[in-house]
Order: structure tokens, then sequence, then C-alpha cells
């Protein structure tokens, strides 16, 4: 995907079912903000190894949307999760050490809860964490606020608007996708981006 170091935002989140609402709702926030969401799971190609991949997409993104939330352990190993804390710890890395263009880079860190990761990742300390509440409308909210200052933009949205049109994508994707065809179940995150991007258009 060529796009704009400026437009991209780097998202890096949960991949599990249960935070689709949310990643759901922060994807079509950054479209509808005029952005563009960058992730992992856009990029299909086994011949690159994953975590350069991740790399790369934080070098051509000048903002990041960090959701640290994830931090029970996994119920099949027992053992909590540190992709997250990890690709947010490579974001605030590239800001500081990198050349000129990766000092303009600009992140958002959202948690449940506000204070949260004082007991888990103290050393962000400093850092203005976002609490969604695991509620949909409170990350759009965080996301839309976020880009509009970081951004300077202004063209971008009132949250109640974004959240208006984020309720009528959502309530009009199960017919979006038996006109494909596809299973609402099915959509992948590109199938679903795509969906976002097309649907924007055209409203």
């Amino acid at each position: 995907m060529s796009t704009s170091y400026t437009s991209n935002v780097f998202l890096n989140f949960p991949f599990d079912a249960q935070y689709h609402s949310i990643r759901n709702a922060i994807v079509f926030s950054v479209f509808d903000c005029g952005f563009v969401p960058r992730c992992a799971l856009e990029i299909d190609n086994s011949g690159e190894v994953r975590f350069d991949r991740i790399q790369r997409l934080i070098n051509e993104s000048k903002f990041g949307i960090h959701d640290i939330s994830r931090t029970e352990p996994d119920t099949a190993t027992n053992l909590p999760r540190f992709n997250m804390p990890l690709e947010l710890g490579v974001f605030i890395g590239a800001k500081r050490y990198g050349g000129t263009k990766q000092k303009q880079k600009n992140c958002l860190i959202l948690d449940i809860e506000q204070y949260r990761y004082q007991t888990f990742i103290s050393d962000i300390a400093g850092h203005d964490i976002r609490a969604h509440s695991n509620e949909p409308d409170q990350a759009i909210n965080h996301v839309r606020n976020w880009l509009n200052s970081a951004s300077g933009r202004r063209t971008i949205p009132g949250g109640s608007e974004i959240l208006r049109r984020f309720t009528q994508f959502e309530s009009e994707l199960p017919d979006m996708c038996q006109a494909i065809p596809i299973e609402l179940h099915e959509l992948t995150y590109n199938d679903y981006s795509n969906l976002v991007s097309e649907w924007l258009a055209a409203n």
C-alpha cells in the first residue's frame, strides 16, 4: 500500500474476536477522519518476518494508536501477551532516535482504565493514557479528538457525527456482505477496511 507518511496511522491492538467491536470502531474512525489505518493484518505475505513487517509499518506512519488493554493471561498458555507493549516501545523509540521525519511521530495510548497501566507498565508515565472502558463510542471520541489535535487539520468531523456514521455503517454491513456474498464472520481486516473505505466514499 502506497500512502503518505503524514496520513498513515499505525494500529497496534489485540487481534482476538472479543476486541472486534473496538477494533472496528477505531478503523472506521481513522478512515472517517481522513487518515489511512495501517496494520500488520493488512499484509498476507508468509515470506516476510512478522516483526520486520511491523517495523516497516511503524517507519511509514507518522501517527500510531496503541491499545495496551490486553493484560490478562491467555486461556491456552496462562501467560500474558506482550506484543502491544513491545510495538508501543518500538514506536516511541523510533520517535526518540529516528531522523527528522520520525521525530514528528505522535501516538495515542488506549487502555480500559486511565491509570491501570501504572501497575504493569509504569515506565510510560508522563504519556496521556485514554480509557475506552471497552466501549466503541469512547474509542471513537478518543481517536477523533487526538487526530484533530495531533494533525492540526480543520476538516475532521465531530465524535458524535463519526459515531452516527459508524452506527449506520454497522447496521448496513450485513446487507453489504450478502451482496458480495460473504459471511459477516468471514470478514478479514482487509475486507472490513475496504468496505469502510467504499462506504465512506459513497456516503
